[in-house]
């Protein structure tokens, strides 16, 4: 062959190559992960730093809590941390970044992440019966005959049944070994049936505590010490006050007559898991970091004590608690509707979709952590005033933020074949209707669901409606990988296209459809809450 032939066949092979490795690229399914569009976001959450301390300062005020410290984490990191007032009252002894607080109920989300460890090493799984790992719950009487066991997965979620008990819960941080043993096999009274309810209960989280002694075969504080909290980095958390040093140690009070009284510490014991871990500002921000790790799913390195896919686990809605609505003035409409998610609390509001927190409280404290996965931003705060309310202020924080332009959440990828879909789409809308075009993007029910006929139709009487001359108007709206919508803005009017892909390879469009359009609107997500 000769040379000037061979070069001809080798330039067209290697184009045939080029255009197939493209082309299998754009029927790609698999998205980048999402991420922020606003590049200097974190420049513009501290500028509203001012702002935040002055919430917090007005709060304590307020309260008359002795002391505070909170802090905003951003991806992770400490954005910044504060701290007012005094951890020791008589001694006049000033709160610092490194004072140490009980943080009561929110020490149930290690216990469920200890859970999760064991389970993900194929030493439980959520769904056995709780008698299995805790002998003492098999002579447990239910309320009726037929009721489920006990399961793990029910005791994460307070759905077990059992009633409330915060008043008689906080009371029981000493109890021993042997008292929890006692009180199980003495009968637990049940509000539910196990299942069926949302009822929380610190009796559950005791429970789980044990499971963990004896399925690691591990004192409960020396197992979170040596699997979660030596691997963090968090070595200002403990279980026992006792481990403190003096001069860090945040003492806990009450107001009575106007009057700061001081609570006596409770030391560790068998219903610690459920409330007895104290931590430092720094410390929890790694905590509230490491859930915020999970977000987005991406490939790569995971965290040394627990998979992302777990972590995100941990912050799903697993047993609803009922929604609630209420006005707030002639237009406003406040939403509270969650659950409870494993050791964390997961709720929506009218301006975040997916909120996760724990409170934490006990007599001489109160604390919060509350983050935005898709945000990437979370607050946490403590306290040493009893149950010190920290809901109004990490709400008026975060509303703060969000005025600066830098809470923002990420912005959701589009797998190139939907990028690829939604071209292909817009030219049949603006360059006419072709029908070899249409059964390249056509999956196999779009014409059973609708004719092609039909469809051309509809489509053209849309575009003449709107005037003609219609063309794609700024970037599609992704909802998730492969569902998308996007903006056509024609000579007197506008069109909104949106499509889903089947779930096959390649992908095509399953459902597309069209419809009149405000000229001045933008496409994207509806509000959760209208007025």
């Amino acid at each position: 062959m000769p040379n000037s032939q061979l070069f001809a066949r080798t330039a067209l092979l290697a184009a045939l190559h080029v255009v197939t490795a493209a082309t299998v690229s754009a029927q790609s399914s698999v998205a980048p992960p999402p991420d922020f569009d606003v590049a200097d976001r974190r420049n513009l959450l501290a500028r509203a730093i001012p702002a935040v301390d002055s919430v917090m300062r007005a709060f304590m005020a307020r309260t008359r809590a002795p002391g505070i410290a909170y802090g905003i984490v951003v991806d992770g990191t400490l954005l910044h941390v504060a701290a007012h007032g005094m951890r020791d009252v008589p001694g006049a002894a000033p709160v610092d970044t490194s004072t140490v607080f009980r943080i009561a109920s929110m020490t149930k989300s290690f216990t469920a992440l200890a859970i999760l460890q064991l389970r993900d090493a194929g030493k439980l799984s959520l769904d056995d019966p709780a008698e299995r790992y805790v002998p003492e719950l098999r002579t447990l009487r239910y309320a009726t005959s037929d009721a489920p066991r006990i399961t793990i997965r029910h005791l994460l979620t307070h759905s077990a049944g059992f009633p409330e008990d915060n008043p008689w819960g906080d009371q029981q941080l000493d109890a021993t070994e042997a008292d929890l043993s006692r009180l199980i096999r003495a009968g637990i009274p049940f509000a539910n049936v196990p299942g069926v309810a949302y009822e929380y209960s610190n009796f559950g989280f005791a429970i789980l505590g044990r499971i963990v002694v004896n399925v690691s075969g591990m004192p409960y504080a020396r197992y979170v010490s040596e699997r979660i909290l030596k691997p963090l980095g968090m070595t200002s958390t403990t279980m026992e006050s006792r481990a403190v040093p003096a001069a860090r140690l945040a003492h806990g009070y009450r107001l009575q007559d106007g009057a700061w009284l001081e609570e006596p510490p409770l030391p560790d014991g068998s219903f610690g898991a459920m409330g007895g871990m104290l931590t430092s500002s720094a410390d929890l921000s790694r905590w509230v970091g490491l859930m915020l790790s999970a977000w987005p799913a991406r490939d790569g390195a995971e965290s040394p004590v627990l998979k992302r896919s777990s972590l995100r686990e941990m912050q799903q809605l697993w047993r609803s608690a009922g929604a609630t609505a209420a006005r707030t003035g002639a237009n406003g409409l406040a939403l509270n509707a969650g659950g409870y998610a494993y050791g964390l609390r997961v709720s929506q509001n009218c301006q975040f979709a997916h909120i996760v927190a724990h409170s934490g409280g006990l007599p001489g404290f109160g604390s919060q952590m509350r983050w935005l996965p898709e945000y990437g931003v979370g607050i946490i705060a403590l306290g040493n005033l009893t149950y010190t309310g920290w809901n109004t202020p990490i709400d008026a924080a975060f509303d703060v933020l969000a005025k600066s332009g830098g809470l923002v959440p990420r912005t959701v990828r589009p797998a190139p074949v939907l990028t690829a879909m939604r071209d292909q789409v817009t030219r049949l809308i603006t360059a006419g209707w072709s029908a070899p075009l249409a059964d390249s993007v056509a999956a196999m029910n779009l014409y059973r669901d609708e004719s092609q006929s039909r469809r051309a139709a509809q489509m053209a009487q849309l575009v003449q409606a709107a005037g003609g001359s219609c063309r794609a108007d700024g970037p599609m709206w992704v909802e998730n990988a492969l569902r998308g919508e996007w903006k056509l803005t024609c000579a007197t009017g506008a069109l909104r296209a949106r499509i889903t892909l089947a779930p096959t390879t390649p992908a095509r469009v399953q459902l597309l459809e069209v419809f009149p359009f405000p000229a001045d609107a933008r496409v994207g997500p509806a509000p959760s809450c209208r007025p």
